[in-house]
């Protein structure tokens, strides 16, 4: 939604972070499931199993790796799988953990081949061997790595290789938060941000939020601005529905990029089928973009479906922007909504 983000919204929102399982909001399987692994690992003394953390961004899978160190009484490294383009850059990080740290890799699925390879090892024997030298004198060094936990992140599940997957011992499936969820999520940011937040005012922007905290929080700060500078500080329903609409989140959460997407596939191509590529150019936007930060939620609402031809706008993507749907049968099948 946000395309910059600022350096005071990151330390915001590190300040919004909860710190133990039992602050944690929402995803009660996952909770319950994390806090069996990690007293089992307690009680026996040993590292718990290394953790796979699954699901699309902003719903807590760093804020729960955090959470992991934290319950373990454990320093925590963090770093991302771009960032691990070589297998020397991740032999380093592993010779300097002490044992029962944390390894939080980020985006694991994108983490270049041959440190994986590296990584596998180190997952299962806590070692790493490291190649000295080229050619036919290259030789192979053997060093020990300390018992850690490795806790990774992905967007993309399917994207991991199959022996990366298999080495996790416990995988989390973050689910979207429904509203009842993500008004508590607000409730708790406003009472750390000093934000007087009535309860109408919660339901009107946890509705807005597509069901992703990082997005609730994110809202909230600008409603918080809205409230202060041309009301009277109280974010009650009306005030957060007319902040909103500045901001160009609609009452579905859709912003001006979702629009403009949508509306691109109905008026420029009728409402498809149109590959992504030439609906990116349509709103001048990459395709990447498009695809990983739109589509999800406009397919979770119901208004785009992704068909071996292309995307195809579906009635009520026609009915949201106040058209009319063509009776040619052109328009996707309706699609129940998932919230």
């Amino acid at each position: 939604m946000d395309a910059v983000v600022h350096p005071e919204d990151l330390d915001v929102e590190s300040s919004l972070r909860p710190r133990t399982l039992r602050e944690f909001v929402g995803q009660p399987r996952v909770r319950e499931q994390l806090e069996l692994v990690l007293e089992g690992a307690r009680r026996r003394g040993d590292p718990p199993d290394h953790i796979l953390l699954s699901g699309p961004p902003g719903l807590g899978k760093t804020s729960l790796a955090m959470i992991i160190a934290a319950e373990l009484g454990a320093s925590i490294r963090l770093t991302s799988g771009p960032a691990l383009e070589r297998a020397g850059d991740l032999a380093a990080m592993l010779s300097n953990l002490v044992p029962g740290d944390v390894l939080f890799i980020d985006e694991i699925h994108r983490m270049a081949r041959p440190a994986e390879e590296m990584l596998y090892l180190a997952m299962e024997d806590f070692r790493v061997d490291v190649v000295v030298g080229k050619g036919p004198g290259a030789t192979s060094i053997p060093l020990d790595v300390a018992p850690f936990t490795l806790v990774g992140a992905t967007t993309r599940a399917g994207s991991l290789t199959g022996p990366l997957r298999d080495r996790f011992g416990f995988t989390g499936q973050m689910e979207f938060y429904d509203p009842g969820e993500l008004e508590q999520v607000l409730h708790r940011a406003a009472g750390i941000l000093g934000i007087e937040l009535h309860d109408d005012g919660a339901t009107e922007i946890a509705g807005r939020c597509r069901g992703t905290p990082r997005v609730a929080n994110r809202l909230l700060r600008r409603v918080r601005d809205f409230a202060e500078v041309r009301a009277d500080g109280v974010i009650r329903r009306d005030v957060a529905r007319d902040a909103l609409a500045v901001y160009d989140v609609d009452e579905l959460g859709l912003d001006r990029l979702d629009r403009a997407v949508l509306s691109a596939l109905v008026r420029s191509f009728r409402g498809g089928p149109v590959g992504v590529s030439t609906l990116a150019v349509a709103v001048g936007e990459e395709p990447g973009t498009v695809e990983e930060v739109c589509e999800p939620y406009l397919v979770r609402a119901g208004m785009l479906a992704r068909t071996p031809r292309g995307r195809v706008a579906t009635p009520q993507a026609w009915t949201h922007l106040g058209l009319t749907p063509p009776d040619d049968g052109s328009a996707a099948a309706p699609v129940e909504p998932l919230f």
